[in-house]
């Protein structure tokens, strides 16, 4: 008889609700293993950053617009690279009008398209943090939460435009203003860039206070999507970092 008793079935278990997109911002700030671990059962939605990333970048773009000009900031940055400062002065002056008119729309152009170049960049350094992480460190992160997972690592780069936005209205000189160093968060930012070695300045722009944080971030999160130790996250994004900012101080000191 007892084999023939009915037993009450367990009630299944509801999957856990994910967080917000604004609680996965905000815990970016404060505690970040809750935005990854989030993104590791599946969440991985990534609109609101993009989306943040976008507006302060638009912020840059008016308050360097408005008070610098963009004119000046074409001159700016010739004026900066001797080699090209000393070409263009050798050729003539409807040659360099044109060649600044250009550079005025370049310039122009990578702001207002800084979203699509956000989401291009994002992309494919994701596909890379996704190879080194899997195959390199024997992790099981898909794609789809590395690229999740960089959108909210990279959310401290936000106070890079928001701080410059503030230096800018300040009252930053127009004439010295670099536009490839505004805020003052790296040692670069404290050098004078034209007394100072091109590759030194290179190297000492990558000694920032909110790159590192974001990299710390990213070593956290790729170790925690991918299911492997801390220690493989770190020596993943540090050894990238690390390899890019030697090709970066490499070409500044070829091209200065």
């Amino acid at each position: 008889m007892s084999d023939l008793e009915i037993h009450p079935v367990a009630a299944a278990v509801p999957p856990e609700p994910g967080l917000s997109q604004m609680e996965r911002v905000t815990n970016i700030f404060s505690a970040p293993s809750k935005t990854f671990e989030d993104i590791k059962r599946g969440h991985r939605s990534w609109w609101l950053p993009f989306l943040i990333f976008a507006v302060t970048g638009y912020i840059l773009f008016a308050a360097v617009t408005l008070k610098i000009g963009m004119a000046q900031v074409v001159d700016n940055q010739i004026h900066l690279n001797p080699k090209q400062e000393e070409k263009m002065a050798q050729q003539p002056p409807d040659a360099q009008a044109l060649q600044k008119k250009i550079s005025l729309y370049v310039t122009e152009g990578i702001f207002i398209a800084n979203p699509l170049f956000v989401l291009a960049g994002i992309a494919l350094l994701s596909l890379g943090l996704w190879g080194t992480m899997n195959f390199v460190f024997g992790g099981k992160a898909t794609y789809g939460s590395i690229f999740a997972m960089w959108f909210f690592a990279g959310l401290p780069g936000i106070i890079k435009p928001i701080l410059g936005t503030i230096v800018i209205f300040a009252g930053a000189t127009p004439e010295t203003f670099n536009i490839k160093n505004y805020a003052p968060t790296n040692v670069a930012a404290f050098l004078p860039v034209m007394e100072t070695n091109a590759a030194v300045y290179a190297l000492a722009s990558s000694i920032d206070i909110v790159t590192i944080w974001t990299l710390i971030l990213l070593g956290i999160g790729a170790a925690t999507v991918a299911g492997v130790k801390r220690t493989s996250g770190y020596v993943a994004v540090f050894g990238w970092w690390a390899i890019f900012v030697l090709i970066g101080a490499g070409i500044a000191a070829a091209t200065s």
